[in-house]
């Protein structure tokens, strides 16, 4: 639906009429146990699994005066600053870290670590200006956005590892997890990116 221009339909397919399906099908089956927590699973895994991730490779469909053929960038662009943002947030916080945000859900994040990966990967995505549309006060502003927002996918899909009682997402990747671990603050940074980009240089 993006690609073929139809971003106005597919923002309300999936958390409208997708949300609203799911658990009409779910009533015909006519079993009311755990009813609100299974339909509740099923609509956040797609939210997160297809919503939320979609908005990725719906960069490369944004027509940016000046930048065409060069949408790729962006992804990169998302994805390595979040990423580092994550990286040097574990880093700071193995360095600094003192004071944990929330224990609970995830032990190792700290207020140091958060505040030091923050900034400075913040500092990366203004570097990489160069490779995007933005000017540089533009990419620190926007890097600084999708960090924070990275750093509530974290803490939001911890708290749901947690009440899962699971550790990984899986096990696709030795060491670390599954594939979700690894990209569970791109889920989170990903839809207010493209929204940024569509609306401010379309």
């Amino acid at each position: 639906m993006i690609y073929y221009d139809w971003y106005g339909l597919f923002s309300i397919f999936i958390p409208v009429y997708v949300f609203l399906l799911l658990p009409i099908l779910a009533s015909l089956g006519g079993d009311s146990t755990h009813f609100l927590e299974r339909a509740s699973k099923v609509q956040w895994g797609l939210m997160i699994a297809v919503f939320c991730v979609s908005h990725v490779p719906a960069l490369l469909t944004l027509d940016i005066s000046g930048y065409e053929g060069r949408n790729l960038l962006l992804i990169a662009y998302l994805v390595i600053v979040v990423q580092m943002s994550d990286v040097l947030q574990y880093v700071c916080g193995k360095l600094f870290g003192k004071r944990k945000i929330a224990p609970k859900l995830s032990p190792s994040k700290t207020v140091e670590g958060f505040v030091g990966g923050i900034l400075l990967a913040t500092l990366i995505g203004c570097a990489l200006w160069w490779i995007t549309p933005f000017t540089v006060w533009e990419s620190l502003l926007i890097a600084l956005m999708i960090n924070l927002l990275g750093f509530a996918g974290g803490i939001v899909m911890s708290a749901i590892k947690r009440d899962r009682g699971v550790k990984d997402w899986g096990h696709m990747i030795e060491g670390h997890g599954g594939m979700l671990d690894r990209l569970d603050s791109v889920c989170f940074a990903a839809p207010i990116f493209f929204h940024l980009v569509r609306y401010g240089w379309t």
